[in-house]
């Protein structure tokens, strides 16, 4: 009896410790921002005829991520750092599971169908890819100066972005690279490192994105024979090879010719310049198979929609029409013509913050973007006053994750960013990015809440 007194006690005194040192700030906006998503997705779907079976199915989620959440909480993050061998080995895995036993949806082979759930691996393999990578920086934070240690962590991020790419899912494997950028820097990487490798992405992804938007001008292409020539030259083969040996022949030239200036520039760089291209050149080929061409027109229209405003253009312009009619207290609730008449494609997961715009007015969806930069915040102090430099790390990835999605998307919604398909955490419907989301405030809990102990 005393015994159980005593287990109770302390059981109690765990409890309340917990309460205690929780961050209810971070929790508060999480339940927010569920909250509003259940609102928005409700609206989004009355014109489907069956809102309350999509709106069901979120809320299984809620409840599937509130648990998680708690149970991540619970959870010693510190032990992660002692398993990123496993986690990543289980990553891999699943990533190679999907491509041979999953089921295509919308063009990816990228989702495990699980009878009431259709579940996006990619979108859980983000977190341990952050859990992974905080944990070789946390050991190797001593070395981050030399090149040599961008190895492994290149190492790391390829193996889960070539099987996301095979699926194709080009859009999942965006949001790895900031995460990447970001852990690096915290680490003491190099400015320098980190432009080689902003360099490479441009490039990679430039190239495809760059013929796809001069394609759609031909006359452009008909008044410039060279343009024309390096547009047909981004498919590869030999038009490739000539337009790459020259680009370098350049840097070279250049080279030689601010030397003779006096600006003193080491030979190593012009050659780490050099592989840089060629690699994000090669690379272009393997980003341009996994696109489709319409995937490619939306990433580049939103440069001017009406290039194509019937086609990649249309999404853009409806997404524009529907937040500028919601004016500044919107039209009110289930009551947004754009989404009702089904002029707003995707409007319950791409576009659902047009359908809160349209029909909440200024006024809710700037206090949504406040809450969104609150989430982020609290991340981000949690990130400064964790315990150790591993938590930190992890913080600092979760704060890069709904900071990148969230701008990508809210951007994309007003046509300031490309069309890249990444949902809004947490509002959008997607039962897989529900809970991985939540799952990530939960790993936030468990650094903050452990941030005092030894």
């Amino acid at each position: 009896m005393i015994f159980n007194s005593e287990f109770i006690a302390g059981r109690d005194s765990t409890t309340r410790r917990f309460i205690d040192k929780m961050d209810w700030v971070l929790f508060g906006v999480t339940v927010f921002l569920v909250l509003t998503g259940l609102v928005a997705i409700y609206s989004a779907t009355l014109t489907y005829g069956n809102a309350s079976k999509f709106v069901g199915t979120q809320v299984s989620a809620v409840l599937i991520g509130f648990v998680c959440m708690i149970l991540l909480m619970a959870f010693n993050y510190q032990y992660y750092k002692q398993i990123t061998y496993f986690l990543y080995a289980g990553s891999i895995f699943v990533l190679m599971l999907v491509l041979v036993a999953g089921v295509t949806i919308k063009g990816t082979k990228g989702w495990f169908h699980l009878g009431y759930f259709a579940v996006q691996p990619v979108e859980f393999t983000k977190i341990v890819f952050i859990l992974v990578l905080a944990g070789y920086l946390d050991k190797k934070w001593k070395e981050m100066k030399k090149i040599t240690s961008l190895a492994v962590p290149s190492l790391i991020l390829m193996g889960h972005i070539l099987l996301v790419m095979i699926q194709p899912d080009f859009s999942s494997t965006l949001v790895y690279y900031p995460v990447l950028l970001v852990l690096l820097f915290l680490s003491g990487t190099e400015t320098l490192y980190l432009v080689g490798i902003i360099i490479y992405g441009a490039i990679a992804a430039g190239i495809p994105l760059m013929a796809t938007y001069f394609k759609m001008q031909p006359l452009i292409l008909k008044a410039s024979p060279m343009l024309n020539y390096i547009v047909l030259a981004s498919k590869g083969g030999s038009k490739m090879a000539i337009v790459l040996i020259t680009v370098i022949l350049m840097v070279f030239v250049t080279w030689w010719f601010l030397n003779q200036l006096k600006f003193q520039i080491p030979i190593i760089y012009v050659v780490a310049l050099s592989l840089i291209i060629g690699a994000g050149t090669v690379s272009s080929l393997g980003v341009q198979k996994s696109l489709k061409e319409y995937q490619r027109k939306r990433l580049i229209v939103f440069l001017n929609p009406d290039i194509d405003p019937l086609g990649s253009g249309y999404n853009i312009n409806q997404s524009k029409i529907a937040i500028g009619s919601g004016q500044f207290f919107g039209k009110g609730l289930f009551s947004g013509t754009q989404s009702k008449l089904g002029f707003l494609p995707e409007q319950h997961t791409d576009f659902i913050f047009s359908v809160l715009s349209e029909e909440t007015g200024f006024f809710f969806s700037a206090l949504t973007v406040f809450m969104y930069f609150v989430l982020v915040w609290r991340a981000l102090i949690i990130s400064r006053d964790a315990r150790d430099r591993y938590g930190s790390l992890v913080a600092a990835g979760i704060a890069t994750i709904f900071t990148f999605h969230g701008v990508i998307n809210m951007g994309m919604v007003m046509g300031l960013m490309p069309a890249t398909g990444l949902p809004l955490p947490i509002l959008s419907y997607g039962g897989s990015c529900m809970v991985s989301s939540l799952c990530s405030i939960g790993i936030l809990f468990s650094i903050h809440v452990r941030r005092f102990t030894n």
